[in-house]
């Protein structure tokens, strides 16, 4: 491939919790690197996916739902995704269909208006919303802000992802790759697997209890045909250790039997998990505790 046509831009993601961006990241890459719930603040940081097409190279940076911050490190997810689109070639403000511009989907309209790159709007999940309700929510959300395009999708369905894609390259300047082409995140794999684990508590576990979970890997080994990994499950308080534990272990036998079979997918090979559940109160708001947990980096 002739080096002089190639043409590379980052992308920023951004959005209220739960409106589909790691959803729509992992179907834009092809690839699963985002952990997706239906519970709010899934994502604690800004995960980079990579997507090189032809003479194309898309850097997405997926970040933290906005949300009104309650601990430290919520005030920490905020910070880490509005500083995220500040060096962006194109941003990605993702809404629901069938949803009216609420005080926060404002405030991050303020903030785009402080920054040069190019914002599209993409109204997500119209295959469960209808014609005239998509309608009014361009309605609702055209007259706020000058976008570059408005662009209803299913990120579930990759239904219009593809005109994503053509609109936002038409931005990149950048006349060569950042990272070689087969490469889809600059992720550590111990974050992917830490990341991948916390997603089956958010799936297997009460509304409040996976808001408290942090999970660190202690030992990560790769072989030929197995990786093994040793995995801490940290919460806050005593009895959501027994929650995440569950009768006779069969919550944590579940977390580990669903990371597992997510991993191996990811690794390609045979994967062992060991998992053990810690308490560390209130770990959310305090700074040590939650950089030991990988958050609070510069």
């Amino acid at each position: 491939m002739d080096n002089e046509n190639r043409k590379c831009g980052f992308v920023a993601i951004i959005g209220r919790p739960n409106v589909g961006k790691s959803t729509l990241l992992n179907t834009m890459l092809g690839e699963k690197i985002a952990i997706v719930s239906k519970k709010p603040q899934t994502t604690r940081t800004s995960i980079t996916g990579i997507l090189t097409k032809g003479d194309i190279q898309y850097i997405f940076i997926d970040t933290p739902g906005i949300h009104k911050p309650r601990t430290r490190l919520g005030d920490y997810m905020i910070k880490s995704a509005y500083s995220s689109i500040s060096g962006a070639d194109a941003v990605l403000f993702v809404v629901e269909a069938d949803s009216k511009p609420s005080p926060t989907e404002k405030s991050i309209i303020d903030r785009l208006r402080t920054q040069k790159a190019p914002v599209y709007l993409i109204i997500n999940k119209i295959d469960a919303k209808s014609k005239e309700k998509l309608g009014q929510t361009i309605l609702d959300y055209s007259p706020l802000y000058d976008f570059a395009d408005v662009i209803p999708v299913s990120a579930l369905k990759n239904d219009g992802v593809d005109i994503i894609l053509d609109e936002v390259k038409n931005n990149f300047t950048e006349p060569r790759f950042f990272f070689p082409e087969d490469m889809i995140t600059d992720q550590p794999e111990r974050l992917i697997a830490a990341e991948v684990i916390r997603e089956k508590i958010l799936r297997l576990t009460d509304d409040e209890i996976p808001h408290g979970t942090a999970v660190t890997i202690e030992d990560f080994k790769e072989k030929k045909d197995l990786v093994s990994i040793r995995a801490e499950i940290f919460c806050e308080k005593a009895s959501h250790k027994g929650i995440i534990i569950g009768k006779n272990g069969e919550t944590i036998k579940k977390i580990g039997t669903y990371a597992r079979e997510d991993l191996e997918e990811f690794f390609g090979c045979r994967v062992f998990i060991d998992l053990w559940v810690k308490v560390k109160k209130n770990w959310r708001d305090s700074v040590s505790a939650a950089k030991n947990f990988g958050y609070f980096e510069d």
